[in-house]
């Protein structure tokens, strides 16, 4: 999952990586400034967007059925979410690509938002160990396409359609330390199970030194002031045991 609050420029050099615009590449000048879900949300003060939003929803359904086709087949996977900014040379970038790896050897594909960081190291540690290995990467000013450890990856406009690609697909959400992006798919993870929205199935947070703050404040402030039940906290197990996540993720399997 994306993590940047805000990018740094927007590749309009001949020779900086394409930018891509749903199936359409742009390089240099033709680079927008704006993404396509931010130009969707934005467009509300004039006329023009009864004439274009209609058409939108075609664009919007056309997501929706090629990430189905797409991931139809996929089998039993796991996606895993963490930091776009963790460099290839940070202990949770090797953490990541071990996660990867072990979810192979257990038996499932691993879907990431195919951006840097974490979710390069999950798709590396998939690659090598030969399985499937999804990114799932969004149209973003400053970051686009996916990494190159991907052997099945979609590139989409629209946020909403990206998140319920992660959750249709996976049997469970392994999640490592990450910003506002990782945040936003584990918060809404969490409301789906919680809500029974989909079936219960297990989130791991992988590194109990940066969630058991956040942990904590749920416990202590969120439920004891009764804006969650106490069994809440059960829906999220905090682990440093890679060997532990593995097995919470195998051993509590949803039915869909």
């Amino acid at each position: 999952m994306v993590d940047h609050v805000n990018g740094s420029g927007s590749g309009h050099s001949a020779d900086a990586a394409p930018y891509w615009k749903g199936p359409v590449m742009l390089k240099g000048s033709q680079v927008p400034t704006t993404s396509t879900s931010r130009r969707l949300l934005e467009e509300t003060d004039s006329p023009h967007w009864l004439h274009e939003d209609p058409w939108r929803v075609l664009r919007i359904q056309s997501e929706f059925v090629e990430g189905f086709g797409a991931l139809a087949e996929l089998g039993p996977a796991i996606s895993v979410f963490g930091s776009a900014r963790t460099p290839a040379d940070d202990p949770e970038y090797a953490l990541g690509v071990d996660v990867g790896k072990r979810l192979v050897e257990a038996g499932y594909a691993v879907i990431t938002g195919g951006g840097p960081g974490i979710m390069e190291a999950a798709n590396k540690g998939a690659m090598e160990a030969g399985g499937v290995s999804v990114g799932l990467g969004i149209e973003l000013p400053f970051e686009q396409g996916v990494n190159e450890y991907v052997n099945l990856g979609i590139n989409f406009r629209y946020f909403f359609a990206r998140k319920t690609m992660f959750v249709k697909y996976a049997q469970g959400f392994i999640v490592l330390p990450g910003g506002f992006g990782t945040f936003d798919e584990l918060f809404e993870s969490l409301t789906l199970v919680q809500t029974h929205t989909v079936a219960h199935f297990p989130i791991v947070l992988v590194g109990s030194a940066y969630w058991q703050g956040l942990v904590d404040w749920l416990r202590d402030s969120v439920a004891a002031t009764g804006k969650i039940s106490p069994e809440d906290l059960d829906l999220v197990t905090v682990t440093d045991d890679l060997a532990e996540a593995i097995e919470v993720v195998s051993a509590q399997q949803p039915s869909r």
